[in-house]
């Protein structure tokens, strides 16, 4: 990558997980991995520096082997508050961003996130065919400030604030199976099934 196109990297893993019973849903192992660690594998070739989303069980994320970020306030809740944490401390213009619990996405589908921005628009969205997937998004992070303001007036709608961007949607209705994401001990049980397949 050239240098001015440098890409830091997040993991949102600061979710309550209130229906995987409050368990730490990236922790969580699938074939015997933990499934933050297949988020962290597809997003390591494309940025120059990697970061989780913490709010809870952080030294266990630090086993990792890199910097934990959390929520700045108690009062921001949902994905948009650690995408705020991360963006506060990236070192690079370009914020890649995916959850945790989705261990069939691939570098090449993040990648494509990531060439879909331009000079005119701030952030890119994943689309599957029927619906938008906002928690995997590229956004620059001179957005802060933006962002901020809105969970400070009480926002809290992804959607909302993405449709206040000037954002553009990456169509990956090719691959809708890579969004297939884990929030109940029953899905992650079906879906160790079928790799095993």
């Amino acid at each position: 990558m050239h240098a001015q196109n440098k890409v830091s990297g997040v993991v949102l893993a600061g979710g309550q997980a209130k229906r995987m019973q409050q368990q730490d849903k990236g922790l969580l192992l699938l074939n015997g991995r933990p499934l933050v660690s297949y988020t962290l594998a597809a997003m390591l070739p494309l940025v120059d520096e990697l970061m989780i989303s913490a709010n809870r069980n952080q030294m266990k994320y630090s086993q990792f082997g890199y910097p934990i970020v959390a929520d700045q306030s108690q009062n921001f809740q949902g994905p948009l508050a650690g995408i705020l944490a991360a963006m506060q401390v990236a070192e690079y213009p370009l914020l890649l961003v995916a959850p945790c619990d989705t261990p069939l996405l691939q570098s090449q589908y993040l990648l494509r996130l990531l060439n879909a921005l331009t000079p005119e628009t701030h952030l890119s969205i994943a689309f599957d065919g029927e619906r938008m997937h906002p928690v995997c998004m590229a956004v620059k992070t001179q957005l802060y400030g933006n962002l901020y303001d809105f969970l400070k007036n009480g926002g809290r709608k992804m959607q909302h604030w993405v449709n206040q961007q000037q954002s553009v949607q990456v169509d990956l209705s090719d691959v809708p199976e890579i969004f297939i994401n884990i929030n109940t001990p029953t899905e992650l049980d079906a879906l160790e099934e079928n790799l095993k397949k």
